[in-house]
């Protein structure tokens, strides 16, 4: 939506004038950005990051880049809806697929390992220090982490200067790149709320150590640095890409493995019930009720379902009415296991659902002063759908025995990893490179930031081989390689 040449520009002020890009006249600004992230060391580690099913079982399901790609694919499949409609209605203006695709296939690369579970612990460790947030530590990682521009004259060639300033670029992307990833425009305060050790309130937005960053960001993409709400059009389709993603996906994972199955959905119980109405409810800023959500869950799949047996006779006895309702039963839960068992019912249902969503998605007026920032619009009876399966989903990971146990044993790896590499001489384990930066670090806060980014950037199984040589008492796992 009018890109613009402001909108092209990178952060590092060098290569905006450099003959070896300016010449790059068979690829766009935004493919390059996408080539920059693909081929960075913090994608590739997605594949080792569980999406829904945390633990080495899960290697054969969804994980982080599979997940990413598939929202990609989504966020592609919207815009290009979107430019279809722009089109017939005879507009001039155009989303580019490519900046979506570039935001999807990055909006994850923040979390750390374990998921939430691993960003909860993350943020005990840090609450008095910024807090930690997976959306903020993609932001950080593109502009600040990730090794793909040097700028010359730093201490030790890291980046940081001897007063101490941070002028590292990341992978020096443009600002309608990094525009499309801010999801929330709020920094995070230093200090974070909590009313204990291990239950801190966690704030979504970015660290303040990236807000000149931000303010970067919206001055060339939108004309004024101190916006409030800012939200690409691209942002959006991320958003609601990622929400589609998490509801049918995420679905059709849990029903492969028998964890759900469709009946589960449609005979929620009261009390899971309740805490999704509330969830759903603060998400949409809505007062729907219970008896709601229950109606979407029925709308949904009650079509895969044969119909009760009813036989229209009353001389039935007790025992003839109970062989009739045992035997409907019976057909309700094959059909249910139908649909998880069989691959092909599966795969068409999932399907189905993901192209209505996407067809449901519309734009809004164009924003006259700032095309970027015109609005998307969804239905809300789509809305509320893609919320009730998502927030199904997510409650009914909460609530897992199995999920509770990860998430206790997850908090307490990541934390004792954590203490380790910060306390008393623990960083001299970490890497030269990381070392430096923690030693030329001007603040305790500074410092924890330093050990949060390393610590952030392990996959699931990195994190548990650490954990396990430092509270190991076997010579053999303590003395294994690297």
């Amino acid at each position: 939506m009018n890109y613009t040449t402001t909108d092209r520009l990178r952060q590092f002020e060098a290569e905006r004038d450099d003959s070896i890009y300016v010449d790059e006249k068979y690829r766009s600004s935004w493919s390059r950005d996408i080539a920059r992230l693909i081929h960075s060391h913090a994608f590739r580690n997605l594949q080792g990051k569980a999406q829904l099913l945390v633990g080495l079982e899960s290697n054969t399901f969804r994980n982080r880049l599979t997940h990413s790609l598939e929202v990609s694919q989504v966020a592609k499949s919207i815009a290009e809806k979107l430019n279809f409609d722009l089109k017939q209605a005879g507009y001039d203006h155009h989303i580019d697929p490519e900046v979506c695709e570039f935001s999807a296939l990055a909006h994850d690369i923040g979390r750390p390992p374990f998921g939430h579970l691993g960003e909860t612990a993350l943020n005990i460790k840090m609450k008095d220090s910024g807090g930690f947030e997976g959306n903020a530590q993609t932001l950080r990682i593109l502009t600040k982490l990730e090794k793909k521009h040097f700028v010359p004259s730093t201490v030790f060639d890291t980046g940081i200067t001897k007063e101490g300033e941070d002028v590292r670029v990341g992978l020096n992307l443009t600002y309608r790149s990094l525009a499309s990833i801010i999801k929330y425009d709020k920094m995070i305060p230093e200090k974070s709320l909590f009313d204990s050790e291990d239950n801190v309130k966690l704030i979504k937005g970015y660290y303040e150590s990236e807000e000149n960053i931000v303010r970067q960001i919206k001055n060339f993409v939108a004309g004024d640095a101190n916006l409030k709400g800012f939200s690409t059009i691209e942002n959006q389709i991320l958003h609601m890409a990622d929400d589609i993603a998490y509801a049918t996906y995420d679905l059709d994972d849990a029903f492969q493995t028998g964890t759900i199955k469709p009946i589960d959905l449609i005979s929620v119980s009261q009390y899971l019930l309740g805490f999704i109405t509330s969830k759903i409810n603060r998400n949409l800023n809505s007062s729907y009720g219970s008896a709601d959500i229950a109606d979407v869950y029925m709308s949904l799949f009650k079509g895969l379902f044969a119909p009760i047996i009813n036989i229209g006779r009353e001389d039935l006895n007790d025992d003839e009415n109970t062989e009739i309702f045992m035997a409907s039963l019976r057909m309700a839960v094959e059909s249910s296991n139908k649909l998880a068992i069989n691959g092909y019912y599966r795969v068409n249902f999932i399907s189905k659902l993901i192209g209505r969503f996407i067809k449901s998605v519309k734009i809004g007026d164009i924003d006259a002063e700032c095309p970027a920032l015109t609005r998307i619009i969804v239905p809300e009876d789509i809305r509320l759908e893609i919320e009730a399966l998502k927030n199904f989903m997510y409650i009914w990971q909460v609530n897992s025995n199995d999920v509770k146990l990860v998430k206790h044993r997850g908090v307490e790896i990541i934390g004792t990893i954590f203490d380790n590499l910060y306390k008393g001489n623990g960083s001299e384990l970490l890497p030269t490179d990381v070392k430096i930066l923690f030693d030329f670090s001007r603040s305790e806060m500074e410092r924890k930031r330093v050990v949060s980014d390393y610590v952030a950037g392990f996959t699931d199984n990195q994190a548990l081989n650490l954990y396990s040589r430092l509270k190991s008492g076997n010579s053999q796992v303590i003395f294994k390689p690297f």
